[in-house]
């Protein structure tokens, strides 16, 4: 196996070998172009996102500055939004589904090292993919680890490490991230708290 098909395998590989190196130079220029484009220039910027990622929905908007390593390995669904400084790590597959609401600051990291130091300094390193699912909230500064999968349905509040997976229709926040609570539909009325929406369309 190259060290590609190692790194997609999800075993330990080499970053330097057998073109990874030229890969992701190709996608730091596509990432460079894109978050350099002015702020109004919608039409190129929505043609370059979904030149850069390896699969998106019709509807998908990142606020630069925004990073990756492949660009490839990142799927996600329609109405995709991501704040600024959104990091992805993309050494392994990374997949979101519709609806996904990014907060500033987040950060997935698929990417790995050896713990011990004569592993880690051998040079191998590993990527673990990333699953989050449909109408995800993620809040500003949160960091996805490795291997995680998030269901349908989740909010994860601002600053949690998510270590773990979390089921469907949960509120989770922390480090490590824990669940707080089931959405309930008793949630639908509220838009912060304890206030109640003064309309009705939502």
């Amino acid at each position: 196996m190259t060290q590609k098909e190692r790194m997609l395998a999800e075993l330990p590989y080499k970053a330097w070998l057998d073109g990874l190196s030229e890969d992701r130079m190709e996608n730091k220029k596509r990432i460079y172009a894109y978050n350099n484009l002015p702020p109004d220039a919608r039409k190129e910027q929505d043609a370059l996102i979904k030149e850069i990622l390896g699969k998106t929905g019709e509807t998908v908007h990142i606020e630069a500055p925004f990073h990756c390593d492949y660009g490839y390995n990142i799927e996600v669904g329609e109405n995709f939004f991501a704040n600024y400084n959104f990091l992805v790590l993309d050494i392994a597959k990374v997949k979101i589904g519709a609806n996904a609401q990014i907060a500033p600051n987040v950060s997935i990291y698929t990417a790995g090292h050896p713990i011990h130091p004569d592993s880690r300094n051998s040079g191998y390193e590993y990527g673990i993919g990333i699953t989050i699912g449909d109408n995800v909230w993620i809040g500003g500064n949160a960091c996805i680890m490795p291997g995680v999968t998030i269901g349908n349905n989740v909010v994860i509040r601002a600053g949690s490490v998510v270590t773990k997976d979390i089921p469907d229709n949960m509120i989770a926040t922390g480090n490590p991230c824990r669940i707080i609570r089931e959405i309930t539909e008793e949630d639908r009325d509220y838009y912060y708290k304890d206030r109640k929406f003064d309309v009705t369309d939502y």
